[in-house]
């Protein structure tokens, strides 16, 4: 989609065209623009696309099983250089290289320049072309715990030669590097224990401005920024402290932070010019959008907002942030919502129930920004804890390293003890509490129903993982070895994976459950959902099972997540004995006496 200098908003690739990358199944990074050109992976072929300014996409890779990301363009050598993961062996697992491919001359594979890796991102050119730098890591590191950042001289051929690891190793996560107009390179890592903003100076790493404060977010997708240069001497970045973000500038010739001027939470991607911060941002009462803010005022230009339903604030809950005792003699935090609705008011003797949500990664993070869907529950009478669980980013490495080894306990314990905190400081009924999440936090409302019978009522899950030992042995690449540091190496250490599996244990499960499933979920795969209902039907606990054609590891069609949460809210309803307004959705619930 292109905005134009006078604000006209119109899309530019042709109608069909779906610029997605499966690159770690999570993609990102899928297109980049140069001089008015778009260069874009489309996701039905996987292949890579030049769209020139009027004209029609003519394809730059041949077809195949070679999935494309992350690419800077080369104008020098007339070229792309991106991230390529090839699945032509099928006998083997994918192989992740850097390579180049031609922008004239016909589709190819690309040629590998960089390789001996498991994986890589970010490959960035110097401002005039003589250095490409890029980050690298192995199994069974992912890209949060240990990461490599690599700088090369561009030979006259392109070849990358004097390849040299300046940053980084299996304990330093190393984050978006890039450089400055003036040939500096930045890069963000966490070796103080704290994601910091750094730079290369006389060979070594400089920090700009050391704080306990986190500039960098988890690379689940490629492409995630936190910063960028709006000019050579001031540098624009998103930093959180507490799990709270804000949008700030930087000067590194004095290491001076200074505060941007508005309450707007930056996202995930930030751009930046000589005035303006371009970024995507949001708040607790405003949506997310892509704004325009002015360095110097913070005034904010919505470009595109993600949801155009405007809702009245007197409908909107705010969060609170709360920090929390947990096991061990250690504190965890989330975000509290209050039930609100203008019109309506629950009854003064009751507390309210409480939905504790899991978030997914497991190494991710909630976030404070407006979120409609924590909203529906919370205008239809729920509290809401958002829990951001030991192993959470946003709050330091220590925080986020408290998960390894002890995925399934740590992040359970943390969900359980957020609902008792609540209940006991009278914001929750202890007898109406609820557990919901999503991929990992599925994981984690398995985990919590299974292990700890009599806390939660219900669990709704969202293509969570019900067996520890299936997953090790059937997943992407990506997370292929994930589980060596959540849980620890498999096979050897077979037994704790069967010990920490919801699905082994569904003999000790006592209470409702809804499932919600992707059929062409290729992170966690159908069947484990599948398991799970036949286990709980078994044992005669209310349970359902919606599955959607079409959906892959996180639901995209609007049709799909309108059905789930009218779905999970009726569920909700059949266990705590209300029917929820409107007309309830037709679904199945077996062993609910109807």
């Amino acid at each position: 989609v292109k905005r134009s200098p006078d604000g006209q908003v119109a899309d530019v690739t042709p109608p069909g065209t779906n610029v997605r990358t499966r690159v770690h199944e999570y993609g990102g990074a899928a297109y980049t623009v140069s001089g008015g050109t778009i260069y874009y992976s489309e996701f039905g072929d996987q292949r890579l696309y030049r769209l020139e300014p009027g004209g029609t996409p003519q394809p730059l890779t041949v077809p195949g099983d070679c999935f494309y990301a992350d690419a800077s363009v080369d104008l020098l050598r007339r070229r792309l250089v991106c991230v390529r993961e090839d699945h032509r062996e099928t006998n083997r697992e994918a192989v992740t290289t850097l390579v180049s491919v031609p922008l004239e001359g016909g589709p190819t594979t690309g040629q590998v320049i960089v390789s001996g890796h498991d994986f890589y991102s970010t490959p960035r050119f110097s401002p005039d072309g003589s250095h490409l730098a890029w980050l690298a890591w192995r199994h069974p590191q992912m890209p949060w715990d240990g990461t490599e950042l690599w700088v090369g001289d561009i030979a006259a051929d392109g070849r990358i030669e004097g390849m040299a690891c300046v940053a980084g190793g299996d304990e330093e996560a190393i984050f978006q590097p890039g450089w400055s107009p003036d040939g500096a390179l930045y890069f963000v890592s966490d070796r103080t224990g704290w994601w910091n903003l750094y730079r290369m100076r006389d060979g070594r790493p400089e920090a700009l401005h050391p704080t306990a404060a986190e500039f960098g977010r988890p690379q689940w997708q490629l492409g995630t920024s936190t910063w960028a240069c709006a000019n050579a001497s001031r540098l624009v970045a998103a930093c959180a402290r507490r799990g709270r973000w804000r949008l700030v500038t930087v000067d590194p010739s004095t290491s001076t932070l200074t505060p941007v001027p508005t309450d707007l939470e930056p996202g995930e991607s930030v751009a930046a010019t000589r005035t303006h911060a371009i970024l995507v941002a949001g708040s607790p009462l405003v949506p997310d959008a892509v704004l325009r803010v002015d360095l110097a005022t913070g005034a904010a230009e919505t470009i595109r907002a993600a949801a155009t339903t405007c809702v009245d604030a007197a409908y909107l809950s705010e969060p609170e942030a709360i920090e929390f005792p947990t096991d061990e003699g250690l504190t965890a935090h989330a975000f509290y919502y209050p039930p609100t609705n203008r019109d309506f008011a629950g009854p003064a003797d009751e507390r309210p129930p409480l939905i504790v949500v899991a978030h997914g990664g497991p190494t991710a993070a909630a976030n404070a920004r407006l979120n409609l869907e924590l909203q529906y529950f919370t205008s239809r009478g729920f509290a809401v804890a958002d829990v951001n669980y030991g192993g959470s980013a946003g709050h330091g490495r220590d925080y986020r390293r408290r998960l390894r080894g002890r995925w399934g306990v740590v992040d359970v314990a943390d969900c359980l003890n957020a609902a008792r905190h609540l209940a006991a400081h009278g914001k929750a009924d202890p007898d109406r509490l609820v557990i919901r999440g999503r991929s990992a936090g599925g994981y984690t409302t398995l985990a919590a129903l299974t292990f700890h019978p009599g806390v939660f009522k219900a669990g709704a899950s969202y293509y969570g993982v019900a067996d520890l030992e299936r997953l090790a042995r059937d997943t992407h690449k990506f997370e292929s070895r994930y589980l060596d540091s959540l849980i620890g190496p498999y096979p050897a250490q077979r037994d704790l994976y069967r010990a920490r599996s919801p699905i082994a244990h569904v003999d000790r499960l006592s209470c409702a459950l809804i499932l919600y499933q992707g059929l062409e979920d290729r992170v966690v795969p159908p069947d484990q959902a599948r398991m799970m209902a036949d286990a709980v039907r078994a044992k005669g606990l209310p349970v359902a099972l919606l599955t959607f054609e079409g959906e892959q590891h996180g639901f995209r069609r609007a049709e799909t997540i309108v059905r789930c949460l009218e779905t999970e809210l009726f569920f909700y309803g059949a266990v705590f004995g209300f029917v929820p307004a409107g007309v309830p959705p037709v679904f199945a619930i077996d062993n609910v006496d109807r």
